[in-house]
């Protein structure tokens, strides 16, 4: 009697068959329900004699990803049956349907107690392989003594499966871990490699489990690991354990892998297998792939215990043979493990620098990457220039994929290694030049900051860049240091100013200066801050060589109509300078004053968490520092963050100086945007006003942000600083005059009647308030002397009193000051750096403030002062806010 084709009595090769011969999804799910409905049906009826042929396609047809739940139990019936076929089709069905999550696994235990202790040792092997993979935590504490008992069965099949099973019921409940401390032992004493590796593996799952365990193993299985180990690199050729000529590569990685765990943290450990180890790494051959694994395993095993020196050196040299190696997969894991090994044994790693550069240059980005970065753990004082010359030389053929990376990593090296400035701006030169578009913009901004501060070094700067400029003038970055540069020391360009002994003098006219200017700004016509940067080259350049005014006026009137709005600001005002204003422009247009290179690297670093440069400027002291262009401007010192003082995200105020710490230099070089650097020690104006940008006179217009309209075209209410300009409602220039008289290092500008911005400077009777004590410890003091003019209820002028309570002085003292965004802070400089002791002196500081919403809020500042008591840093920090009312 023919079969039915889709019954329950269909062999499972029939069904696969009629499975593959599907065309469809949907017909492929047609003949799977057809065939598990039969199923269904056949155990509902209670199919004896098929029960294994439908557990045995349930399972195929759970693999191809079909609900099979419905099958679970039969796997149990099948498991209770006395044959070793059904029991094995019961026991695979078990593994593969069932879970530890399943509450059904909870009726197998009885069966699995029951096989455990069966007469026939292939149920046996059964019972251990289905726990091992599937059991939960209550099987394991019922079995487990059952598994104990068979560890130590004669049969070596029966041993290796109670071994692996224990790994389970250890990793399950490791309270069961010292149980099993004794057995794990007493196996690696044993001759069969399967028990072997399983014993091994159980040992460094006890190691895991428990800390005691691993004193135990520590002190008693150490000698037999070395044993295993000196037995299977020195046995003869055996087929059954043979892989590419090496005995059992497996047992070998195995036992390295545990000897690690152990000798971790355990001189004695270590030094018993430094031996077995140093022979391991001299005898297995690396000509074949299980060689090479062996010696991996064994480096890492050498630089995870406290090898002895010359073993590292060993090891090291051993990676050093894997970076030669054709293999990729080879060189990267020695590349990664050099990296950790570099902080063990650095200079071993050293000697095969060369071999790491040339990975540097791989075919494979992986391999790149990861040499690029051990390249940058490598670099030290000694080799910071050849290294940075490898480096440089490679940038002029990498990858543009690469090129970011590899040009991070090089002015990283330059400005942490840099043991002086000219080869710090050779190398950033060259960077600039070579890829000067994957630069980000903290580099070039630290690098004008690096040249402003080198004053013997701007001459060569500038035509270095300028040579540069005319070979590369595609890149981005060089093109915007090179047009600051040009556009401040323009007439060193022309002069040949600050000449080097080995730097060969270059013929540049003025016309060809303001070739190079006018080149970046019709070349980068979509990057706003690029061409924003050309026009204040351009600007300057017209006070630097008055012959090229006309020129340059003709070139800025270019982008009177740009759509651009800050284009078409700057271009509109800066021609009005050029034309209208020229009695002060020489004075307007005069040297940017020396940036803070101090306060940069502590912002730079406090944001994007690099390393500050090796090189450092002179500390200054708090009264202050003279500055090539003659203004007074006090040190400010390295304010990270005093916190705001209101719930609003406004940043904190740096208030060390009489010029606020600008918050973004290139916003200052260009005018957009946030602080912008007085000249003449007046507050920083938040507004976008680029006439006032460029004075560096205008009052705050806003409070944080951009002015409104309404403000622009107002005069401001509160009364201006000294040196600082007004504007009229419709010509920004209107109040400024030919007989403008510009003396000193500030500028008093005399203005018409309508607006006069001396307004206020004149003596006036002054309101004294009581004096506050603003901060006492028991090492300092702090009084506060408050005083009020009249007229001006918003403004506040503060003298400060520091007092030294102790018996030793204070030096290198700096009082530090952070208010919220409604007030704002102008500091006086201090009247020295040193508080003498036990209060037979003080140190004092003016500073006045101004609140916005006087009567509003009350006034409130967090203050830090830091300070040296004999050599050692000191730092106090507290929140002012008892302050007399209607202060």
């Amino acid at each position: 009697m023919a079969l039915n084709p889709f019954s329950s009595g269909t062999r499972l090769r029939d069904m696969i068959r009629a499975i593959r011969a599907c065309k469809t999804a949907a017909e492929e799910r047609a003949v799977v329900r057809r065939e598990c409905a039969a199923i269904r049906a056949a155990i509902s009826g209670d199919g004896q004699d098929l029960r294994h042929r439908n557990m045995a396609k349930l399972m195929f047809i759970h693999m191809l990803g079909y609900p099979t739940h419905f099958g679970q139990m039969e796997c149990l019936k099948l498991i209770a049956a006395a044959g070793y076929p059904e029991k094995r089709i019961g026991y695979l069905g078990l593994m593969l349907l069932l879970d530890e999550r399943q509450e059904v696994l909870m009726l197998v235990t009885n069966s699995l107690k029951q096989d455990l202790n069966h007469s026939n040792q292939f149920i046996v092997g059964l019972a251990l392989c289905a726990l091992g993979n599937i059991c939960s935590a209550e099987m394991a504490r019922d079995l487990a003594p059952e598994v104990e008992r068979l560890m130590r069965s004669r049969d070596a099949n029966t041993k290796k499966k109670a071994a692996l099973c224990s790994v389970r019921i250890v990793r399950k409940v490791p309270d069961l871990a010292e149980n099993f401390m004794g057995l794990a032992v007493s196996l690696l004493k044993e001759k069969h490699h399967g028990v072997l590796i399983s014993a091994v593996q159980l040992c460094t799952e006890l190691c895991k489990a428990s800390k005691d365990a691993l004193g135990y193993l520590r002190k008693n299985c150490i000698e037999g690991l070395v044993r295993i180990l000196r037995d299977v690199s020195n046995s003869s050729y055996a087929p059954e354990y043979d892989v590419a000529g090496i005995s059992d590569p497996f047992l070998h990685i195995r036992v390295l892998k545990l000897m690690r765990m152990l000798g971790q943290g355990d001189a004695d450990c270590s030094d018993y297998m430094n031996d077995i180890l140093a022979q391991v790494a001299t005898k297995t051959e690396s000509n074949k792939n299980a060689g090479n694994a062996i010696l991996y395993e064994c480096v890492e095993t050498i630089m995870g215990i406290e090898a002895t020196s010359g073993l590292r050196v060993l090891a090291i040299n051993i990676l050093g043979r894997f970076l030669s190696n054709r293999d990729n997969n080879i060189r990267y894991v020695a590349l990664n493990i050099l990296m950790r090994a570099i902080t063990v044994d650095a200079q071993a790693v050293q000697r095969h620098r060369v071999t790491i550069l040339e990975c540097v240059k791989d075919a494979d980005a992986s391999i790149r990457k990861r040499a690029l970065e051990l390249v940058y753990l490598l670099v030290n004082d000694t080799n910071v220039k050849p290294l940075t010359k490898e480096l440089v030389d490679y940038l002029q053929v990498a990858d543009p994929d690469f090129k970011e990376d590899l040009t991070a990593k090089i002015c990283s090296i330059a400005e942490k290694f840099s043991q002086e400035k000219l080869w710090y701006l050779d190398q950033m030169f060259k960077v600039l030049s070579l890829a000067g578009n994957h630069v980000k913009d903290d580099v070039w901004h630290a690098l004008i900051v690096v040249i402003s501060n080198a004053s013997e070094l701007q001459g060569y700067s500038v035509r270095s860049l300028y040579t540069a400029l005319q070979a590369y003038s595609e890149q981005g970055s060089l093109l915007r240091v090179a047009v600051w540069c040009i556009g401040e020391y323009g007439e060193m360009l022309v002069n040949n100013v600050g000449m080097l002994e080995a730097e060969a003098p270059i013929t540049v006219t003025e016309s060809d200066a303001v070739d190079a200017v006018e080149l970046g700004l019709n070349r980068y016509s979509p990057d706003v801050t690029t061409r924003s940067m050309c026009l204040v080259a351009l600007l300057k350049l017209s006070s630097r060589f008055p012959s090229m005014s006309e020129r340059i006026k003709q070139i800025v009137a270019q982008n009177k109509e740009n759509m651009v709005l800050e284009l078409q600001q700057r271009s509109i005002e800066f021609g009005s300078i050029i034309q209208r204003h020229q009695s002060i422009r020489s004075s307007l247009l005069e040297r940017m004053p020396v940036l803070d290179e101090a306060t940069y690297l502590v912002k730079r670093a406090s944001a994007t968490q690099a390393t500050i440069p090796a090189y450092k400027p002179a500390a200054v002291t708090p009264g202050g520092l003279k500055l090539p262009n003659g203004v007074a401007k006090p040190a400010v010192a390295p304010l990270v963050d005093l916190l705001d003082l209101s719930s609003d995200d406004a940043p904190a105020t740096s208030a060390a100086s009489a010029t606020t710490a600008p918050s973004d230099f290139l916003q200052d070089l260009l005018g957009i945007g946030g602080t912008n650097l007085s000249t003449a020690g007046a507050p920083s104006s938040a507004s976008t006003d680029i006439l006032m940008d460029l004075l560096s006179m205008g009052s705050s217009l806003s409070q944080n942000g951009l002015p409104s309209p309404a403000q622009e075209k107002k005069p401001v209410s509160a009364a201006p600083q000294v040196g600082s300009l007004v504007p009229e409602p419709m010509d920004l220039l209107g109040s400024l005059s030919s007989s403008a008289s510009i003396s000193g290092t500030k500028s008093t500008i005399a203005a018409p009647q309508a607006v006069d911005l001396l307004d206020g400077l004149s003596p006036r009777l002054e309101d004294t308030r009581p004096s506050i004590t603003a901060f006492q410890s028991a090492t300092l003091k702090i009084t506060f002397d408050i005083r009020k003019q009249p007229g001006k209820p918003q403004e506040t002028i503060i003298h400060a009193t520091f007092t030294n309570l102790t018996s030793s002085n204070y030096t290198d003292f700096v009082f530090q000051a952070a208010v919220p965004k409604f007030i704002q802070l102008r500091l006086d400089p201090a009247s020295g750096n040193i508080v003498p002791a036990n209060g037979k002196g003080s140190v004092t500081q003016g500073f006045s403030v101004t609140n916005n919403q006087h009567g509003q809020k009350p006034l409130a500042m967090r203050i830090r002062m830091s300070y040296k008591v004999n050599g050692e840093d000191r730092l106090e920090q507290g929140q002012v806010s008892n302050f007399p009312p209607g202060v």
